[in-house]
C-alpha cells in the first residue's frame, strides 16, 4: 500500500460545493483508504457504515448541492469517537456490555451532518474516556501512524489515528483530562479543545460530566476553525452549555512552567524541542516563567482526589452490575471512587475554588500559557507494563485545564527521531477559542516544522542513533564493530562545546575518552544508526573505562554515544585543542 496523503477538510468542502468533485467520489476514495489500511490498523474502529450506507449518504449531499445548498462541510468524511451518539450506530464506549443503540445523535453530531459532513463511523478509545494512552480498549490498541510501536496517545484513540492516516478529514474526540490533546502531539495534529460549554455535551457518555469537552483532531488549524464554526453554539438540551462569547489576546506575555518545575520523564529530545519551540514563540511576544506549583496540585485532584467520584458516578451501573466488564486498569482507577465522601468532595471543591482563584489571578500578568503537550512517550508495551505509572505521566501537563476552566488548542512543534510527535499546548482563559488559534497561525508560520513523516505501514524496525569519537571511527581499527552490526553512517557532527577529549593511556589499541565539562569545546564525531538488537549486542562489548552514555551535538540534539569512567583520566593526555581524534592520530603517527 502506498502512503496516504492527510485530507483538508476545507479543500474537499470547496471542491464538492464548486462542483470540480462529488461527495460520491469522495467516499470511494475514502472507501478504497479504508480497504488499504485496514491489514495496518483494523482496529482504530469499534464500527463504520457499510460502502453501501456511505455512497447512499453521498449521494443525498450531492443532491443537495445541486439543489443550490451551499454545505460548510459538504462531502468531508469525518470519524466519531465512540463515547459519542450517532443515529444508527451503537454507542459502546469501548465496553461491550454496556452498548445501547440511542435513538438520536449527539447535537455536535446532528450539526456536523446538517452542514454536508459524512460519517465513516466510531473510532476506538480508551474504555470510558479513562486513559490517555489508547492501550484500554478490547477492541484493540490504536498504534501511532507513524510509529506502530508507540501509543496513539488516548483515550481519543482511534479518532487521532484515522486523521493522522488519512482515512477522514476530521475527527471528534472528547477531553476530560487532556484525551483531546495528547494523542493530537504524538501523531503530528491539531486538537482543538474548546471552552466547556462552547460546544454541546448532549448525546456523550460522561467520563467527569463537570469538566467534560468534546474535541476535534484535524490536519490545521484551518479546518479546525472550520469545524468550531458549525458545531459551536447554545444547547438548551445541555445543562451545562454556554452562550458564546469571543475573549481577545491583548498583548502576548506567554508564560511557561519554571525551568526547574519542567519535567520531561528522561526524554532530551522532547526537552530539546520544547526549548526549540519557546525560541520561536519569544519572536511572537514576551515568554515568562510562572509557577506550575498551584496548577500541578489542582491536576492531582483529578486523579488523586475527590474527582475520581464523578467517573465512578458515570459508570456505577455497571461498575455494580457487571464489574468484571470494566477493562483491570479502569476498573482500579475508577472503583476508589466509591469510597469517597461527600465531605471530601466538598473539602476538594473549596480547594479547586482556591487554586482556580489563584490561576485566575496569573492572567493578570500573562496573556496565554504554552506547555508542552506531554513531557514524553511510550511504547505500547511499555504502558501494558505500567499501565498507571505512565498513564499518569502523560498528564502531567494537561489535567489541570478543564479543571480551571481553561480553553486549550494543542499544536506540532516538533519530531522525535522514532517519528512520533512532539507538541505544545496553548492555554488560555476560558472563551480565548479563537485568539489561540491566531496565535498557533503566527507561531506555525515561523517555526519552520518539517511535514509528518512517511506512515508506518509495516512497523518499524527500532534503531538507535550511537555517536563514535575514537577507534569505531572510519578507516579506524575498530570500525567493523559497526560494520558487522550493519550500521548505517548517518554524518559527520560535532559536539556541543561542553566536552573534552583525552587520550586514554595504555590502551591498544588507542582509545580516547570523551568527558563532559563546561569549559570544553566542540569534538568532532561520526554518527551511526543501529537496529535496538545490534545496538544491545554492541554495548555489550564495550570494555571499561568506556561505557555508553548521551552525547549532546552542536544543535542541542542528542544521541547515544562513548562517555567515559573517571578512572580512564589516569595517566590520560588532555587533547581536546586538537578539535577530534583523527587529528591526534595523525600527529602520533
Amino acid at each position: 500500500m502506498s502512503a496516504m496523503t492527510r485530507r483538508s477538510a476545507s479543500a474537499i468542502a470547496h471542491a464538492v460545493n464548486g462542483r470540480a468533485t462529488s461527495a460520491v467520489a469522495i467516499a470511494e476514495d475514502t472507501l478504497a483508504r479504508l480497504a488499504a489500511y485496514d491489514a495496518v490498523q483494523p482496529q482504530i474502529w469499534i464500527s463504520r457504515a457499510s460502502p453501501e450506507e456511505l455512497i447512499v449518504a453521498a449521494r443525498a449531499i450531492d443532491a443537495r448541492v445541486a439543489a443550490g445548498e451551499v454545505l460548510p462541510l459538504a462531502g468531508v468524511p469525518f470519524a466519531v469517537k465512540d463515547n459519542i451518539d450517532v443515529a444508527g450506530f451503537e454507542t459502546t464506549a469501548a465496553c461491550p456490555a454496556f452498548a445501547y443503540q440511542p435513538n438520536a445523535s449527539a447535537t455536535v453530531v446532528d450539526r456536523l451532518l446538517a452542514a454536508g459532513a459524512l460519517c465513516v463511523g466510531k473510532t476506538n478509545l480508551d474504555q470510558f474516556a479513562t486513559g490517555l494512552n489508547g492501550t484500554r480498549s478490547p477492541y484493540g490498541s490504536p498504534r501511532n501512524a507513524y510509529n506502530l510501536a508507540y501509543v496513539s496517545g488516548g483515550s481519543s484513540s482511534g479518532s487521532s489515528s484515522a486523521v493522522a492516516a488519512g482515512l477522514v478529514a476530521f475527527a471528534l474526540g472528547t477531553d476530560t483530562a487532556g484525551s483531546g490533546r495528547v494523542p493530537a502531539a504524538f501523531q503530528h495534529l491539531i486538537g482543538f479543545k474548546p471552552s466547556k460549554g462552547r460546544w454541546s455535551n448532549r448525546g456523550v457518555v460522561p467520563a467527569c460530566r463537570t469538566l467534560d469537552c468534546v474535541t476535534v483532531f484535524t490536519d490545521d488549524t484551518r479546518d479546525a476553525r472550520l469545524i468550531d464554526s458549525v458545531v459551536a453554539g447554545f444547547d438548551a438540551a445541555d445543562a451545562y452549555s454556554k452562550p458564546l462569547a469571543e475573549r481577545p489576546i491583548a498583548r502576548r506575555t506567554i508564560g511557561v512552567p519554571r525551568r526547574d518545575q519542567r519535567v520531561f520523564f528522561g526524554d532530551l529530545e522532547s526537552e530539546y524541542l520544547y526549548d526549540r519551540a519557546l525560541e520561536k514563540l519569544s519572536q511572537l511576544g514576551t515568554i515568562v516563567e510562572i509557577d506550575y506549583a498551584p496548577l500541578q496540585e489542582a491536576a492531582q485532584l483529578l486523579y488523586s482526589g475527590p474527582w475520581v467520584a464523578e467517573r465512578t458516578a458515570a459508570i456505577a451501573g455497571i461498575l455494580a452490575s457487571n464489574p468484571q466488564a470494566i477493562d483491570p486498569t479502569v476498573r482500579e482507577v475508577v472503583a476508589p471512587g466509591s469510597d469517597i465522601s461527600a465531605v471530601e468532595l466538598f473539602n476538594g471543591i473549596y480547594r479547586l475554588a482556591e487554586l482556580k482563584r489563584h490561576a485566575d489571578t496569573v492572567w493578570e500578568s500573562i496573556d496565554l500559557m504554552a506547555f508542552p503537550t506531554t513531557g514524553t512517550t511510550y511504547r505500547v508495551a511499555e504502558l501494558a507494563a505500567a499501565p498507571i505509572a505512565l498513564n499518569s505521566a502523560l498528564g502531567f501537563y494537561t489535567n489541570f485545564v478543564n479543571l480551571l476552566d481553561m480553553a486549550a488548542l494543542a499544536i506540532p512543534a516538533g519530531t522525535r527521531a522514532n517519528a512520533t510527535g512532539f507538541g505544545i499546548t496553548l492555554i488560555g482563559p476560558a472563551d480565548t477559542d479563537h485568539a489561540l488559534l491566531d496565535v498557533a497561525d503566527a507561531y506555525l508560520a515561523i517555526a519552520d516544522l518539517p511535514p509528518p513523516p512517511p506512515l508506518d505501514l509495516e512497523g518499524k524496525m527500532q534503531t538507535v542513533k550511537l555517536a563514535v569519537v575514537g577507534a569505531h571511527l572510519k578507516d579506524m581499527p575498530l570500525h567493523w564493530q559497526l560494520t558487522s552490526r550493519e550500521a548505517s553512517f548517518v554524518g559527520a557532527f560535532q559536539t556541543a562545546p561542553e566536552y573534552r577529549l583525552y587520550a586514554i593511556a595504555n590502551s591498544t589499541p588507542p582509545k580516547p575518552a570523551l568527558v563532559h565539562s563546561a569549559d570544553g569545546a566542540a569534538i568532532a564525531v561520526e554518527v551511526y544508526e543501529m537496529g535496538v538488537a545490534e545496538f544491545g549486542s554492541f554495548v555489550v562489548e564495550v570494555p571499561p573505562p568506556l561505557a555508553i552514555g548521551t552525547v549532546t551535538l552542536a544543535d542541542g540534539t542528542s544521541v547515544k554515544g562513548f562517555v567515559a569512567e573517571p578512572r580512564a583520566l589516569t595517566g590520560a593526555e588532555d587533547i581536546t585543542h586538537l578539535g577530534g581524534w583523527r587529528a591526534y592520530i595523525a600527529q602520533i603517527t
